[in-house]
C-alpha cells in the first residue's frame, strides 16, 4: 500500500515498498524489497488534466547513495523534488514524473549493470521498475518519453544504459560519470593494496625478507578481501580510506565477476607485489565508456538527447575521461551536449538545473 506524504511545495512524493523478483537471491544477500520514491508534478492531480500523461525520468545516484537519499531533507540546498518543483513551476522544465530507485548494495552501491557477483541491477531497472512505473502511474510509456540521469556511478550508469538499452531509454544525462579507467581507477589501486595489507592472515614483521613471492593465484583473494569486507560490515562508521578500498572492491566485483573465484570476482593486481595483471585489467577496460562508443554508436545516435558535463577540477580526474568521451562521440557522429564548469566532483547537484530541463524537453 502506497504511503503519500507532502514533501514539496506543489508536487507530490509517493513512497512505496517494491518487492523485486529480479533481486531475489542476489549473491550479496541484499534485500529484494526496496523503497521506491516517485515524484509527481503539480499538474498530475489537476482534475482537468486527469488523463494527461507525462515523460518519466529515473535518477541513478552515485556510489554509497540511494534514490531515497535524493528526496530527503537537505541542509542549505534543495533536494531533488524541491528542485523539480522550482524548475517546473517557473516554466524552465515541462512537468515530468521522476523515479528514485534504491540500488544500494553491501559493497556500497553498483554501476547499474548486471554482475554475477553483485546482482542484476540493469535488469532491475529495465525489466522490472520501468514496467512497474508505467503500469501504476500516468507515464508516456515509451522510450521516446523516458530518460535516466545520474552523477558519478549514476552518470556512468546513464551512459551505459544509453549505449546498451536504447529500447528502454530515449535520452540520458551524465554528470561526471566514470570514464577513462586508466586515470579514474588505476591510480587508486596502490593506496588500496596498501590498505588491504592490514587484513592479511599473518602479521608482518620488521626485518629481512629473503623471498618476496607473488600470489599463488594472481588476481584472486587470499583471504584479505573477505576479512576486509567482514570488517566493513561490522563497523559502525567507515573512514574515507575504508570507503575508497570498498569502492575498488565493488568495481572489481562489477567489471570482472567470476563465480568460480573467491568472493565471486577477480582482481586486476597481484595483492602482494602490486603487479598489474594485464588480462584482468582488460576485463575492466571492456566496460570503459570511451572504448564502447564505436560499438554502440547506432544506439547512441538513436537517442533524442545526450547531456554530459564535468567540473574541470574533478578530484578523481574524471574531466579527462569526459573530454575523451565527448571527443569519441563527435568522431562517431553522435550528437550530444557537453559542458564543463568550475567545480570538483562534490556538491554539484545544482548542475541538474541544466540537465533536467534538457532531458524533459527532449522527452515531452
Amino acid at each position: 500500500m502506497a504511503k503519500k506524504i507532502t514533501h514539496t511545495l506543489t508536487g507530490e512524493l509517493i513512497i512505496e515498498e517494491h518487492h523485486s523478483q529480479v533481486l531475489r537471491d542476489n549473491p550479496l544477500g541484499d534485500p529484494s524489497t526496496r523503497q521506491l520514491n516517485i515524484y509527481l508534478p503539480p499538474d498530475y492531480h489537476v482534475k482537468r488534466r486527469a488523463k494527461q500523461r507525462f515523460p518519466v525520468l529515473f535518477d541513478l545516484v552515485g556510489y554509497t547513495g540511494s534514490g531515497p537519499a535524493h528526496t530527503a531533507w537537505n541542509s542549505f540546498a534543495e533536494n531533488v523534488p524541491t528542485r523539480l518543483d522550482r524548475l517546473i513551476t517557473t516554466g524552465r522544465m515541462p512537468p515530468s514524473i521522476v523515479v528514485f530507485p534504491d540500488c544500494f548494495t553491501a559493497l556500497g552501491g553498483n554501476q547499474y549493470i548486471n554482475s554475477s557477483a553483485i546482482g542484476r541491477y540493469a535488469d532491475y531497472l529495465t525489466r522490472e521498475l520501468v514496467p512497474y512505473v508505467d503500469k501504476h502511474f500516468r507515464t508516456k510509456a515509451s522510450r521516446e518519453h523516458r530518460g535516466c540521469f545520474g552523477k558519478s556511478s549514476g552518470g556512468y550508469g546513464a551512459m551505459i544504459h544509453g549505449m546498451k538499452y536504447p529500447k528502454t531509454w530515449g535520452a540520458i544525462a551524465n554528470h561526471s560519470g566514470d570514464a577513462y579507467f586508466d586515470f579514474v581507477y588505476r591510480s587508486e589501486w596502490p593506496t588500496v593494496l596498501t590498505a588491504l595489507q592490514d587484513f592479511t592472515a599473518q602479521k608482518r614483521k620488521t626485518g629481512q625478507r629473503r623471498r618476496v613471492p607473488a600470489q599463488i593465484e594472481p588476481g584472486t583473494d587470499d583471504g584479505r578481501i573477505a576479512r576486509f569486507l567482514d570488517y566493513c560490515w561490522a563497523k559502525e562508521q567507515l573512514s574515507g580510506s575504508d570507503i575508497t578500498t570498498l569502492m575498488m572492491v565493488c568495481m572489481a566485483a562489477t567489471y570482472d565477476p567470476d563465480p568460480k573465484a573467491p568472493n565471486g570476482f577477480r582482481l586486476p593486481f597481484d595483492l602482494e607485489t602490486g603487479t598489474l595483471i594485464e588480462q584482468r585489467w582488460q576485463a575492466w577496460l571492456k566496460h570503459d565508456p570511451i572504448h564502447l562508443v564505436a560499438r554502440y554508436k547506432r544506439n547512441l545516435q538513436s537517442l533524442r538527447g545526450i547531456f554530459i558535463d564535468c567540473g574541470w577540477r574533478d578530484q578523481y580526474q574524471i574531466h579527462f575521461g569526459s573530454r575523451q568521451l565527448s571527443r569519441m562521440l563527435a568522431q562517431h557522429g553522435v550528437t550530444h551536449r557537453y559542458e564543463e564548469f568550475d567545480g570538483t566532483h562534490s556538491g554539484i547537484d545544482y548542475r541538474m538545473d541544466q540537465s533536467l530541463p534538457f532531458l524533459a524537453k527532449k522527452l515531452v
